[in-house]
């Protein structure tokens, strides 16, 4: 049976894009907003594009913020794209935001980097830590960002280098992870990534 996956649908995440590029590794995807879903979910995606303010506001809104930490707490596995990976940690600069608080660590802009947004191809370099997501790194995949988890903590798995500026482009701690690139536009690596993040708890 394929692996069964949430997207978690809150209005303002690349989900459309996201859900074909999860189908095409295999999952059997249900885009939903429901709390109930999300909870039951053995797997879930949390995307994300804009502000960090905006989305965790929408989050809220749906009751999604408590569902996510419950399923969570239950067992279930989550991966955070983009945005996604930002509202994994405690808060963001981006509007002075809490956030979900499910890694320590918090997002800062990208000050001191030549041309904002980071958009285009980068590296994306594993720091020696063993993990099912870093398996197939070193690999280059495609961002489009401003904001980013700039201090290496300890479920920072792999880095990417702008303009001299280190920031975490894949974290993992537990059943938490998330990547700082789009893995539905990183071809050949985001399709492994996809498949790696599948294959946990299969």
């Amino acid at each position: 049976m394929p692996p069964d996956v949430a997207l978690v649908d809150y209005g303002s995440g690349n989900v459309r894009s996201l859900r074909a590029a999860l189908e095409r590794a295999g999952a059997c995807v249900r885009v939903t907003a429901d709390p109930a879903e999300v909870r039951a979910a053995p797997r879930l995606m949390v995307a994300g594009q804009g502000a960090a303010g905006p989305a965790m506001a929408a989050l809220r809104r749906r009751g999604l913020v408590a569902a996510i930490a419950d399923a969570v707490a239950d067992g279930a596995h989550l991966l955070g794209v983009c945005v996604g990976l930002q509202l994994l940690f405690e808060r963001s600069a981006e509007g002075d935001t809490p956030c979900l608080g499910l890694l320590p660590g918090s997002v800062t802009h990208l000050d001191g980097a030549e041309r904002l947004p980071h958009m285009g191809w980068n590296d994306v370099e594993p720091v020696g830590v063993d993990h099912p997501l870093a398996v197939d790194l070193p690999a280059v995949a495609y961002f489009a960002h401003s904001y980013a988890v700039r201090e290496r903590g300890p479920a920072t798995l792999a880095e990417t280098e702008l303009d001299g500026i280190r920031f975490s482009s894949l974290v993992g701690a537990g059943r938490i992870a998330g990547v700082q690139f789009h893995p539905e536009r990183s071809a050949r690596a985001g399709r492994a990534l996809l498949e790696r993040f599948l294959a946990l708890a299969a």
